[in-house]
C-alpha cells in the first residue's frame, strides 16, 4: 500500500477557495499542516479564511460557524484573523459584522482570547462603553495593557474614571492596584 500525501497548505487553500464548506475539515489541520511545513499555524488559519469567496455576509457566516465549533486555539486565530478580513484593500471588507465574535471572546474567561478580541479590529469597531469594559476586563485578568490595540488613542476621561473608581476599589479591599491601571490613567490624560 503507498501512503497518501497530507495535504498542504496549498491545496487546502485551493480547495476552500473553490468550495467554502471544506474550511470545516481543514482550518483544525491547519496548525499542523503549517507546522510540517514550517509556517505559523495562525498565518496559515488567517490565510484559509482569506480564501473563503463570496459577499462579506457570507464570509462572516463562514467566519463564525469556524468560531463556534473551534477549539481555543481556533478561536483565536479567528480573532487574530479579523483584521485582515476587514482590510480596506479586500474586495468586500467585512466591517463591523463580525463583532458578535469579538463579544464573545470578551465574555470568556481565557485571557488568550481577551487579549485576541482587543486587536485591531475592536478597536477599529468596538462601541466606546464595550471598549472601555474590555480594557477593564484586561486590568482585572492581569492581560498586559500593550495587548490592546488602539489604547492610546482611544483611552478617554470615562476610561480614566473607571480605572480611578477601580483602583480605589482595589487599595480599599488592601490589593494591589496593577501597574498597568497607571498606564492607562497616563494614555487619558495625554488624551485630554
Amino acid at each position: 500500500m503507498t501512503p497518501t500525501n497530507p495535504t498542504t497548505s496549498t491545496d487546502a487553500l485551493a480547495e476552500v477557495a473553490s468550495d467554502p464548506d471544506t474550511i470545516d475539515r481543514h482550518f483544525p489541520a491547519a496548525a499542523r499542516t503549517a507546522a510540517r511545513e514550517g509556517r505559523d499555524g495562525d498565518a496559515a488559519r488567517e490565510a484559509l479564511l482569506l480564501a473563503v469567496p463570496g459577499p462579506a455576509a457570507y464570509v462572516v457566516d463562514v467566519v463564525r460557524r469556524v468560531y463556534d465549533h473551534g477549539d481555543a486555539a481556533e478561536r483565536r486565530a479567528v480573532l487574530l484573523a479579523l483584521p485582515a478580513l476587514d482590510a480596506p484593500d479586500r474586495p468586500d471588507p467585512i466591517g463591523d459584522t463580525a463583532l458578535p465574535i469579538v463579544r464573545d471572546a470578551l465574555r470568556t474567561n481565557d485571557t488568550r482570547l481577551v487579549a485576541a478580541a482587543l486587536g485591531p479590529y475592536a478597536a477599529a469597531h468596538l462601541d466606546d462603553d464595550a471598549w472601555r469594559q474590555a480594557v477593564l476586563k484586561v486590568l482585572f485578568t492581569g492581560i498586559p495593557v500593550e495587548q490592546v490595540a488602539g489604547l492610546a488613542d482611544r483611552a478617554d476621561d470615562e476610561l480614566a474614571r473607571m480605572v480611578r473608581d477601580y483602583a480605589a476599589e482595589r487599595e480599599a479591599a488592601g490589593r494591589v492596584v496593577p501597574p498597568d491601571a497607571r498606564t492607562v490613567l497616563a494614555l487619558a490624560h495625554r488624551a485630554d
